[in-house]
């Protein structure tokens, strides 16, 4: 009977060394890969939007004639340099057609480079034709690495403002 309960005893004893061993090359793996292993096996999924990681904060939309935008939007990402910044912002129909003054630019406004040291930084982009029937524009940052997908801010067009936008109309 003492020798079952030896062997129980040993048998925990192994499973909890085992158990151990596991947990503690988990916590490395986590560790070394900076948590990319974590969301891509344990968790697919779950952390898209902070992959993407250009977000859109604020949005002022000012009419300056009929028809016609200025938008200054406020992006934060954490730029760390020309192999990793937000690079630029779009404005979006509701259809998903992007609206860009310049048809040979990437975006509705390009940034040219890293804001490090500006965080969060507002641009402003003028010329942007919205047609009248439209109440409701989305604004979206890319960044170099993970492209779109960061934090969005719809706006609507026909309200002053909102939490997170402010609208000024041609009179």
């Amino acid at each position: 009977m003492k020798a079952k309960q030896i062997d129980k005893s040993t048998a925990r004893s192994s499973f909890v060394n085992i158990a151990l061993k596991i947990v503690l090359a988990l916590t490395a793996t986590l560790l070394l890969t900076g948590c990319a292993w974590l969301d891509r096996v344990l968790l697919p999924g779950a952390r898209e939007q902070n992959t993407a990681n250009a977000n859109v904060i604020y949005v002022r939309a000012i009419e300056n004639t009929p028809g016609t935008w200025t938008f200054h939007v406020t992006v934060q990402h954490p730029d760390t340099g020309w192999e990793d910044y937000a690079d630029g912002w779009d404005v979006l129909l509701p259809d998903g057609t992007v609206i860009k003054p310049d048809p040979t630019s990437p975006f509705t406004r390009l940034l040219l480079h890293p804001h490090e040291e500006e965080q969060p930084f507002t641009r402003s982009q003028g010329g942007i034709v919205i047609p009248a029937d439209v109440t409701t524009v989305r604004v979206r940052a890319h960044d170099l690495v993970a492209g779109f997908g960061g934090r969005e801010v719809v706006v609507d067009l026909t309200s002053a403002s909102g939490d997170d936008y402010e609208v000024t109309r041609a009179s």
